[in-house]
């Protein structure tokens, strides 16, 4: 499943007379896995073939070995946060990472993070006078009113904190137009960022053989419609909600396996829950798959991907999906589902479980327009990373520019 890059730099290097140098900030990294993480390793790993990339980060919780990693990595240490699965970065404790970064003569620095790391990436392009972009990845203040206990004083105040990080940036760029238009009109971003969409290293698998195989192993007659879950096993993605729906479908006598797969807090308690509504032979927790081929054969194999989340913004999952030419159904207001056209490349149902399962059953009321929804989510919701970065590429070459002339001027 290996994609090989196609990434066209050489504008870039020829400008500045060599391999360009590039620093990718986050505040986390592996061995944590979420979607962040993914992109700037899909980013680093695809840069790195034509540039000079170290990724400045923190240290995890438990070992990880960068020497496996095909780019660099400098890490800092961090304090960890109780009850969370996130921690505290802290890179101005570490001579070590502050020399690593200031010393690094970068000419790109691009945060994925507003925190500690990347304030620091922030400052050092501000000092340096390089471009400095940032994605804008995160429902921040969502994300402060729950580890506040909703408090909205003190969310205020974090969000106003890490705005002004991103409002010192050359540019910003959001993760699809809603994310855009959130920060602009909800969190106080100087100008409207740049839409630049994720995308995914799957290609369309064609051995529909093995797909068969693995169908049978996992005991899924062929009159049943396969629908499939990736992530989080929390119920911050909604997977309760998924769960009652799937309810309603068994009493409407629905035939169906459910696949989750992830691990998460909430595994046990979802599982729990299939068993207290009945419908735990229905359902399977696969438990964490990180074989790329065996995710591939998964989304190929399912009739419908559901994320009824309203946390993200847009995720990987979901252009996933669209690589196996899996639709995915959504909830109406959802953030994620803002690249979706309902009923065209993907599904919208109104929030409630009643609704969403009502949906499911009309979507296979008419295969045809089924089909077409299909074919629709992979011509137009499939992007490969090496579009993304090529798209990126560019980008950087521009603010470059930009910034060289504005030197002379």
């Amino acid at each position: 499943m290996a994609e090989q890059s196609n990434i066209n730099i050489e504008e870039l290097s020829s400008l500045l007379g060599r391999k360009p140098r590039i620093g990718l900030f986050i505040d986390t990294f592996f061995p944590m896995i979420d979607g962040v993480v993914m992109v700037v390793d899909n980013y680093a790993r695809r840069m790195c073939q034509v540039a000079d990339v170290t990724v400045f980060t923190t240290k995890g919780r438990k070992p990880f070995d960068d020497s496996t990693l095909p780019y660099k990595v400098v890490r800092c240490p961090i304090f960890k946060l109780p009850f969370i699965d996130y921690d505290m970065p802290l890179p101005s404790m570490s001579h070590k990472f502050k020399k690593a970064v200031f010393s690094s003569d970068l000419d790109i620095v691009h945060i994925h993070s507003p925190f500690g790391v990347g304030k620091m990436g922030a400052k050092y392009a501000k000092k340096h006078n390089i471009p400095l972009i940032a994605t804008m990845h995160s429902q921040y203040y969502r994300d402060f009113l729950k580890s506040t206990h909703n408090n909205k004083l003190i969310s205020k105040m974090l969000l106003k904190s890490i705005m002004k990080v991103f409002n010192k940036c050359d540019e910003c760029w959001a993760v699809n137009g809603a994310v855009g238009r959130m920060y602009h009109e909800e969190y106080g971003a100087k100008s409207l960022p740049l839409t630049r969409l994720n995308g995914t290293d799957l290609h369309l698998y064609t051995n529909l053989d093995d797909v068969a195989k693995y169908k049978m192993e996992l005991g899924i007659e062929d009159d049943e419609k396969v629908f499939f879950f990736m992530g989080r096993i929390t119920v911050l993605k909604n997977i309760d909600f998924i769960i009652r729906s799937l309810k309603i479908l068994y009493d409407n006598g629905f035939k169906f396996k459910m696949l989750f797969a992830g691990t998460g807090p909430d595994s046990e308690d979802m599982q729990a829950l299939c068993k207290d509504l009945g419908i735990e032979d229905r359902v399977l927790f696969l438990g964490r798959i990180v074989e790329r081929e065996k995710t591939a054969m998964l989304y190929r194999m399912a009739d419908l991907f559901l994320f009824p989340s309203l946390y993200d913004c847009n995720s990987l999952v979901q252009i996933e999906a669209s690589s196996q030419m899996t639709p995915t159904l959504f909830l109406e207001g959802a953030t994620t589902a803002d690249t979706v056209t309902p009923d065209f490349n993907g599904y919208v149902s109104d929030n409630n479980e009643q609704s969403y399962a009502d949906k499911m059953m009309k979507i296979f009321s008419n295969e045809e327009e089924y089909k077409k929804v299909c074919q629709n989510a992979f011509d137009t919701l499939y992007l490969t990373w090496d579009d993304c970065v090529n798209i990126a590429t560019s980008d950087y070459m521009r603010v470059l520019k930009g910034k060289q002339n504005d030197t002379k001027d």
